[in-house]
């Protein structure tokens, strides 16, 4: 039974309290919404306030770390409204009592099982605290919008979180890859299955970071003889988390030591989860060894939006964010921004947050003036059917020889001229393309793209003639 001591100085008794303690939780409720209290708030509850100061109790370290991290601050202010005489609020794990309110942004990182779980996640000054990267709470399954482009990655990556919490824990794809384009959710999901794993089982050992800290961390390691408790460090965790790891191309020695650690993880049935703007076999600079390990597992592509899919992620982020966006103006976004998803959020703020300053409606009108910039640059993007079209037309071929199974030099040197166009000038992934060339394979475009930037840098009348093709193609 929670004691609900009156604060010192204050009016009232259990019962005022109480009352208190209902009030912020509606208040806190009202101001972050239904989908983050029900995540992060739900769970807590009132111990005691005693001398000023709230005692509040979570469920779990992780959830510690997080409300004390992201929520306490404005716990204290709405305590401190309903009572005068509140100073402190102390968020701890239910059960063991010792407190803490100092508390870094939650990353992920590798934890010792056997320290006592309520120990602050606090550092020594000077001491390398964290070896993780700090997870976005708006980035889990829940917030995100399934279409076909994604539906595949998805559903992998809630397998694999699924799989890694609870008794029967497995490993389904070991490594997960996720790869697609700039802005289409791979981040988001290794963020979600990161959120599912430490919410329902805290005590699993995982690390997610970039390729680029992984190589930061490894120089480190390097720099300061300390090679070992690197190897140790990532080669201990359970679950395994790499994000763009396209960036590590070209960079040796910390593939060779990212060889080993993927190695030694995937021979101790260890989750490892990779992404990527590009599939394991199109990765350049990438060792062959390596790149047959990432393929090992399941390799999901995330494909560029539709027009359905990007209504659906425009919507859900209205509705999140509790705003009133006219029906004809989602859809107008969803024509228009069609690059990415990051891209099209960003429109949807720029117009929200116009219309708030100026205190204008939103409407198509406005929309097209405060984003004339933005659609003036997806106006301008090229298709793959005109890219297709402006080839067969400068080389004078027929269009059907785009799609055609004719290997003539006449017509295969113009198709791979068009699939070299389509690479460099469209958010297409080379699957996409080669299925509008004929339906071929993703390997048939690689191909393509090495050959022609291998005539490229020797034949000079290719290369103006591409110079001239895409010149034609962009203006």
């Amino acid at each position: 039974m929670a004691k609900t001591t009156a604060a010192a100085g204050s009016s009232g008794g259990s019962g005022d309290i109480q009352a208190q303690w209902a009030r912020v939780r509606g208040r806190l409720r009202d101001e972050f919404g239904e989908a983050a209290f029900r995540s992060w708030l739900k769970s807590m509850t009132l111990a005691e306030v005693i001398e000023g100061r709230v005692r509040i109790g979570v469920p779990t370290r992780f959830l510690r770390d997080w409300v004390a991290a992201h929520y306490a601050d404005r716990i204290r202010a709405l305590w401190n409204a309903e009572n005068g005489a509140i100073s402190a609020i102390d968020i701890f794990v239910s059960g063991t009592g010792a407190p803490t309110t100092e508390v870094a942004a939650p990353a992920i990182i590798a934890k010792d099982k056997e320290k006592d779980k309520d120990t602050p996640a606090t550092a020594e000054p000077g001491e390398e605290k964290e070896i993780g990267a700090a997870l976005d709470p708006r980035f889990t399954f829940e917030n995100f919008v399934v279409g076909k482009p994604n539906e595949l990655a998805h559903a992998a990556a809630r397998r694999v979180a699924e799989s890694s919490v609870g008794p029967g824990r497995s490993v389904p794809f070991n490594p997960l890859f996720l790869y697609g384009g700039v802005g289409l959710g791979k981040t988001h999901l290794m963020h979600a299955i990161a959120w599912h794993i430490r919410t329902h089982d805290p005590s699993r050992k995982l690390i997610y970071l970039s390729a680029e800290k992984f190589m930061y961390q490894f120089i480190r390691a390097l720099r300061f003889k300390d090679t070992m408790a690197f190897k140790e460090q990532f080669r201990s965790v359970d679950v395994l988390m790499i994000d763009d790891v396209q960036f590590i191309s070209g960079k040796d020695s910390t593939q060779e030591e990212f060889f080993h650690t993927f190695n030694a993880l995937v021979d101790q049935n260890r989750q490892v989860i990779i992404s990527a703007d590009k599939s394991p076999s199109d990765l350049e600079g990438m060792e062959e060894r390596m790149r047959s390990r990432l393929g090992w597992g399941l390799v999901a592509d995330i494909h560029p939006t539709t027009y359905e899919l990007r209504l659906g992620i425009l919507q859900a982020k209205a509705e999140q964010q509790r705003m009133q966006i006219p029906v004809k103006v989602l859809e107008f976004l969803a024509h228009k921004i069609t690059s990415n998803v990051r891209e099209l959020e960003g429109a949807l703020n720029r117009i929200v947050a116009h219309a708030q300053l100026v205190g204008r409606a939103i409407t198509i009108e406005s929309a097209q003036e405060v984003l004339h910039d933005l659609l003036r640059a997806n106006d301008r993007r090229v298709t793959i059917d005109e890219i297709q079209k402006r080839v067969a037309e400068h080389y004078n071929i027929r269009l059907a020889d785009m799609h055609s199974a004719r290997r003539a030099r006449a017509v295969a040197r113009p198709r791979q001229v068009a699939m070299w166009l389509c690479k460099q000038l469209t958010p297409r992934s080379l699957p996409e393309i080669g299925r509008k060339f004929g339906g071929r394979d993703h390997t048939t475009v690689m191909h393509a793209v090495r050959k022609i930037d291998e005539l490229r840098s020797t034949d000079r009348t290719l290369a103006e003639d591409i110079e001239l093709l895409k010149r034609m193609l962009e203006t």
